[in-house]
């Protein structure tokens, strides 16, 4: 009878514990951008807990040391002034950097609504060159999960180049972010120069999209 009474406890305490000291979060109900392969991770995604404002977060349990410490470990350096009291993060893509050995760096502002104004091409690559983008951005408000960038590159109607990078997960933070993406080259030849139309998404674990980008460029004999 003794040993029923002490499980009953444990169980009990078990159940007050569950949900103290975590940092949990919900599908946002923001804008939804579905991705080109949203059919085939619709069975992959998880049930995320509730979402909070990270403030809330912060001031939870804050007089716990030990949960206050793995908090800290795991936000990393959080400015206040970038935390908001609602719970969606905000994520603004500010510069697409385009780097090449073979000339100096490329840097454009990325539009808020993702489309360039320019009637021609929002840039210019070198046939059979190397080349790496690098995205600077800023997150605010709240932790965006999962942050990641789709490309699909269209010529003549006909997609001829797709790709998908995780970007990680960031904190809210006064300073940009900078993300490296891998090196890339562009195939080289006559029937490869001409103009290509991009479509650039990033979204977060919850299938929010932050940016839509859609520009064209140039593949051309030598560089502009």
């Amino acid at each position: 009878m003794v040993l029923k009474e002490e499980e009953k406890k444990a169980e009990e305490t078990s159940e007050d514990q569950k949900g103290k000291g975590t940092l949990s979060r919900k599908n946002s109900h923001s804008s939804l951008c579905p991705t080109d392969d949203d059919d085939e991770d619709e069975d992959k995604k998880l049930e995320l807990g509730p979402m909070i404002a990270l403030k809330e977060q912060l001031e939870k349990d804050k007089d716990d040391e030990s949960l206050r410490r793995w908090k800290e470990q795991l936000l990393g350096s959080v400015d206040m002034e970038d935390v908001g009291e609602t719970p969606d993060p905000v994520v603004k893509i500010m510069y697409l950097t385009i780097r090449s050995p073979d000339r100096e760096d490329m840097v454009l502002t990325v539009p808020e609504d993702g489309n360039p104004t320019s009637k021609g091409p929002w840039f210019t690559l070198k046939e059979g060159s190397k080349y790496t983008l690098v995205f600077t951005f800023r997150v605010t408000n709240n932790i965006v999960s999962g942050l990641r960038y789709s490309n699909s590159v269209w010529k003549t109607g006909l997609k001829v180049y797709s790709r998908k990078e995780m970007l990680g997960t960031f904190s809210p933070q006064a300073e940009p972010y900078t993300h490296v993406m891998f090196e890339e080259s562009t195939p080289s030849g006559m029937l490869v120069r001409g103009s290509y139309s991009v479509k650039s998404k990033f979204v977060d674990d919850d299938n929010k999209c932050y940016l839509e980008n859609n520009y064209t460029f140039d593949i051309r004999k030598n560089w502009l």
